[in-house]
């Protein structure tokens, strides 16, 4: 396990690993979300109580699980990073903060949406939502945290620990239901409890979303070790050998 996180923490083999792995996560997302998508929207059955208004589920489920799954990988990352004083795993932290930050926002504007027609209002100040909206605010606090330092271990660091402070609202997220009296739906244990028509394209898109991530964060993960690491010989060796391919 050590060996193989002295190998993520050097640039240049973590940058080789992130492109070695961005098409295949990149074509399991493609297939796996077009999947998921036609079959929820075009093909799953009407719910019997909410009608065809459920399907905005494919959507808001993935992107709400995932919304705190990337922030507990962050506070993960930021762990090993402010721990072990790494700066990769500084790095990671925030290439996933921005998709982190897209995924909570289509959740809270996707949960409005589905929220209309069930409660009969876009919004309400009911602890889930609140606490989802506070996860928002702690991915743009944690960019613009990292952003406002010039000093790029200082940005890490701090960063790092907002990330940290943060995981307490996942808890608090996961449980509001069961500790406050919300309109938002309890925990049904939707995947096991729903028709299998309807659980399996949710399934996909689940795992859809989950890989776009990945491509995503990868991508980005690559676009800052370049950025940081533009002056080393490795860098500028890679970017004129682009240079020649382009030329010839």
């Amino acid at each position: 396990m050590w060996k193989a996180l002295h190998q993520l923490a050097i640039p240049e083999r973590l940058y080789g690993i992130c492109g070695r792995c961005i098409a295949p996560a990149a074509l399991l997302s493609a297939l796996l979300l077009v999947v998921g998508c036609i079959w929820g929207f075009g093909y799953a059955p009407a719910d019997y109580q909410q009608g065809e208004s459920y399907r905005i589920m494919y959507l808001h489920v993935p992107a709400a699980i995932w919304s705190m799954g990337i922030y507990a990988s962050m506070a993960i990352a930021a762990f090993i990073g402010l721990v072990w004083q790494m700066k990769m795993a500084e790095n990671a932290v925030m290439a996933m903060a921005l998709p982190g930050a897209v995924y909570t926002f289509i959740a809270l504007v996707t949960g409005s949406v589905w929220g209309k027609p069930m409660w009969g209002t876009w919004w309400v100040w009911d602890a889930r939502l609140t606490s989802e909206l506070v996860l928002l605010f702690l991915y743009v606090g944690v960019i613009a945290l990292y952003n406002a330092f010039d000093d790029r271990r200082l940005a890490g660091r701090a960063a790092g620990l907002l990330v940290l402070v943060g995981v307490l609202n996942l808890p608090i997220i996961h449980f509001s239901v069961q500790w406050w009296n919300t309109l938002h739906q309890g925990s049904t244990n939707m995947q096991q409890t729903i028709d299998p028509s309807m659980r399996m394209p949710l399934r996909l898109t689940i795992f859809g979303f989950l890989f776009l991530f990945i491509t995503l964060t990868l991508m980005r993960l690559r676009n800052i070790i370049l950025h940081q690491e533009r002056r080393r010989p490795w860098v500028v060796l890679l970017a004129n050998g682009k240079k020649k391919e382009v030329n010839s």
